[in-house]
């Protein structure tokens, strides 16, 4: 079995466990650890297991990274704005995720993200 395929799956896996354990013991440290720049390590090594290490190619998927952090951020504040405002759970995630759509459409269509 080749671990290496699998150790960014499990790596994953372990993250979500640890916050659920420690979501009631202390939000602030499973809001740290949830905000934690866990997911972009794993995709770069994802990338480069698929890329050979190449320094473009993870150059390139890095400044994808960054643009498509744009919307994210935007989501995150959306989700603040309506759970302040009062919004249910499932009000909040259908309209941030509206937000996110309509900026990645966006970026997408002035050229700032690409599918190549």
């Amino acid at each position: 079995m080749n671990w290496q395929r699998y150790l960014p799956t499990l790596a994953s896996i372990a993250i979500i466990l640890l916050i659920t354990v420690l979501r009631d013991k202390s939000r602030l440290l499973a809001a740290i650890i949830a905000v934690t720049p866990i997911n972009i390590p794993l995709a770069l090594w994802v990338v480069s297991g698929s890329t050979g290490d190449d320094p473009a190619d993870l150059a390139g998927f890095s400044r994808a990274l960054i643009v498509g952090l744009i919307p994210v951020f935007l989501w995150l504040l959306t989700a603040f704005l309506a759970f302040r405002a009062g919004w249910s759970l499932w009000a909040t995630f259908g309209v941030a995720y509206l937000v996110w759509g309509v900026l990645l459409g966006l970026g997408i269509m002035a050229g700032w993200v690409s599918f190549r």
